[in-house]
């Protein structure tokens, strides 16, 4: 098999359409993603993707390598130019890379499962200046690249395979020519027409929203927290400030990657450790795309260890109150019976002057409750 059939497939997805705006007026980057898993010598798998920065503009079915086009307007940019036509010979491409990954896995003695990964695309910047990529790797390792500039391909790691595919390419001048092409000037004009049809969906902004509060690990150490969540697109600033002025990186500051939520939004954390109270005044700050020219400054009160000892106060208070609560609860309703003590012995014994206090009390002190022998003795007897 002629390496050419191999790179008609490689080169076919980037005539797909495809960007992604950057806020931070960084270069748009359109990705093809193609990995292949070949179990043994009559079995293969493809599964392929691409993606407008985060934005995912289409998807290759293993089932049947149809391709489905996550937006409407996809399908639109794609049927500008020579796409259409290209697009068609799909099917003929896959084949042709299959039996070349075979043939030269039997050429190499390699052993099988085989996954071959390609990555494939174009970054156009806003000086409308571009710059193509082509990578290949199997195994999870890095093969070969295609390095536009200097029309050649490159060995990454070396390798009897690496060595061989290096040397049939770079033989292939009308496929370097080509290569050289498709990622740029192809490559470039497909952005501009998916940003001609999809403008609204890769421009989308979604604000930020910042909630900072901290953790004490220890009582000599505070880590403020400085959580983003809800914005979009993803590139993103995150900065503290002490006493207004912007804390350098160091190693009291970290901040973690960037991660996606699962409503296509993402989030970010930042971390600042601190000396409890040292007197100064910290913020969070946050630009993003969505605020224009304008920023997000969520201030931090240093005493904001304070609400935590008022709550613990407030606890206290709270349950020597319900103590005091019912321990008069309880000298009440023990009064209580004491009072209906001494009516019932008032209506025995008559004349002996009502009380509060305690039974025994009453017995004492009123010698006509004090049942007589006369009683034992009925009592005895009976």
């Amino acid at each position: 098999m002629q390496p050419s059939h191999l790179l008609l497939f490689l080169f076919l997805p980037l005539l797909l359409p495809g960007m992604w705006a950057d806020p931070e007026a960084e270069p748009q980057v359109l990705q093809y993603f193609l990995t292949g898993l070949f179990a043994d010598v009559s079995s293969a798998e493809l599964s392929a993707m691409a993606v407008l920065g985060d934005v995912p503009i289409f998807a290759l079915d293993p089932a049947n390598w149809s391709v489905h086009f996550h937006w409407p307007w996809v399908s639109q940019a794609a049927a500008e130019g020579d796409t259409k036509k290209l697009m068609s010979q799909r099917q003929i491409a896959l084949r042709s890379l299959i039996r070349y990954v075979h043939g030269k896995a039997r050429q190499t003695e390699m052993d099988y499962p085989l996954v071959v990964q390609i990555r494939a695309g174009c970054e156009l910047y806003p000086n409308t200046t571009s710059w193509g990529f082509l990578h290949t790797g199997e195994g999870g390792k890095d093969l070969v690249d295609f390095e536009v500039d200097e029309q050649r391909w490159k060995m990454r790691q070396p390798s009897q395979l690496a060595q061989q595919v290096t040397t049939d390419l770079n033989k292939e001048k009308s496929i370097k020519m080509l290569l050289e092409y498709l990622l740029s000037f192809i490559c470039q004009s497909q952005i501009h027409a998916l940003n001609k049809y999809g403008k609204a969906t890769l421009e989308r902004q979604e604000l930020p929203v910042v909630t900072v509060f901290a953790r004490t690990p220890s009582p000599q150490q505070l880590l403020l927290v400085c959580h983003v969540t809800a914005f979009y697109p993803r590139p993103i600033s995150v900065a503290w400030l002490r006493d207004g002025q912007e804390v350098p990186p160091g190693p009291q500051l970290s901040t973690g990657p960037v991660l996606p939520n699962a409503d296509l939004t993402y989030q970010l954390r930042s971390v600042l450790a601190v000396a409890p109270q040292d007197g100064h005044s910290y913020a969070c700050r946050v630009r993003h795309r969505s605020l224009g020219t304008r920023s997000l400054l969520v201030p931090w009160d240093n005493h904001s260890t304070a609400p935590t000892v008022s709550i613990t106060i407030a606890v206290l208070l709270l349950g020597c109150t319900a103590s005091a609560a019912g321990f008069w609860c309880w000298k009440r309703r023990k009064g209580n019976e004491a009072t209906w003590e001494t009516r019932e012995y008032q209506q025995l014994r008559p004349g002996c002057p009502p009380s509060n206090n305690h039974s025994l009390f009453l017995l004492i002190s009123c010698p006509t409750l004090i049942p007589n022998s006369k009683h034992f003795a009925l009592d005895k007897t009976e």
